[in-house]
């Protein structure tokens, strides 16, 4: 483990040196919807998104003091919103951090829509303007290929039309899917995604008909910000139990947005579970945590903070998964982690440069 506290003068010294950043979350968005959707959909699906609008599966609204859940720096000087202006993003981000990747999570909401052949349609519209307007005029960014997983034909056929372009890195799910990520549905996109390369990414957010909490709904924001953790964990469980690694031994999956505190206690739960009832999940040939240290990427935003130094470290001893942590900002968001700031600074300096660039380097093959 690679956890040491730094405490000579030589390390010290060491760690002042300056270190690359592969943001592995950034968020881009539409600033004038209505002019993305004229420019980039078909006629039938524009006139149709004229008469019917946007039609999701709603989950908790952000509150009104962090609309969009934004920082209140990222609104462009002529107030618009943040994450809509490649120009600003550079002066915020990629410069001001010298950054030297920084990968794009769009979260217009197209996989949720109830018409699922609308919401492809708007995904396949989204790809093309990110091509168009933040792949194409910046070369330090790549994305996340957006898709309409709950139908598995039609995000196939978005994978084949876009996954073979280079700035796309991975196909992007919101954690809260309508059914678990394990069942058979999702399989055929799993054999697309490594058909072209790709990395499968699982983000905060989602509405499925389910509440986020195995409770019931929940009555404020704070409840759904902090319980999404609950569903990372459901995911990962369906994944694991229901054999998709050994069906797809390559696949990598990203967690991004969910905290990784969590992750020890489960990979704990797990195994325990499977000794005592390995008929339940025929198809798994070792035991769960090593599934998980082997398949899962987590981001390092949310950082969790502990109230002693040490906790931190036991922690990170714990996952043993030191060299699969990559930094994430969640820029433009109100919770944004600063580069300079995110990592305790009594961290050994390899884990630190690991974490800041060399994991993603890794996982995403840059």
């Amino acid at each position: 483990m690679a956890t040491a506290v730094l405490e000579t003068p030589e390390v010290v010294s060491m760690e002042r040196e300056k270190l690359a950043v592969i943001d592995t979350d950034i968020h881009n968005t539409v600033a004038k919807p209505q002019e993305i959707w004229s420019k980039y959909l078909s006629k039938q699906w524009y006139e149709y998104f004229k008469m019917n609008g946007l039609r999701g599966r709603q989950g908790q609204n952000y509150p009104r003091g962090t609309p969009y859940a934004a920082r209140t720096d990222a609104y462009t000087s002529s107030g618009g919103r943040p994450g809509s202006d490649l120009g600003f993003m550079r002066e915020q981000l990629l410069d001001a951090y010298d950054m030297e990747y920084g990968v794009l999570n769009c979260l217009v909401p197209v996989g949720n829509q109830s018409n699922l052949q609308f919401g492809a349609a708007l995904a396949s519209a989204v790809n093309d303007w990110q091509i168009a307007e933040w792949l194409e005029p910046e070369p330090r960014l790549r994305a996340s290929l957006i898709v309409q997983y709950e139908d598995p034909d039609l995000a196939v056929a978005e994978i084949e039309r876009l996954g073979d372009h280079p700035g796309y890195v991975q196909v992007l799910f919101l954690t809260r899917t309508m059914e678990p990520m394990g069942r058979r549905k999702y399989w055929k996109m799993y054999e697309a995604i490594l058909k072209h390369n790709l990395n499968l990414s699982v983000h905060f957010g989602g509405d499925s008909i389910g509440p986020v909490t195995g409770a019931g709904k929940v009555s404020h924001y704070i409840e759904d910000h902090a319980g999404m953790a609950q569903a990372f964990q459901a995911q990962v469980t369906s994944l694991v139990y229901e054999g998709v690694f050994e069906h797809f031994p390559e696949l990598k999956v990203s967690l991004v947005e969910g905290g990784f505190s969590w992750m020890a206690p489960l990979m704990w739960r797990l195994d325990s579970s499977y000794k005592k009832l390995k008929a339940q999940a025929p198809s798994l040939t070792r035991l769960p945590s090593e599934y998980i240290r082997e398949h899962f990427w987590i981001s390092s935003q949310p950082m969790e903070e502990p109230p002693e130094r040490e906790y931190f470290h036991q922690m990170l001893e714990h996952m043993d998964m030191d060299d699969k942590i990559m930094f994430a900002t969640d820029y433009p968001h109100w919770d944004f982690d600063s580069p300079d700031q995110a990592l305790p600074s009594s961290l050994d300096l390899d884990l630190r440069r690991n974490i800041m660039a060399e994991n993603a380097r890794a996982f995403y093959g840059f």
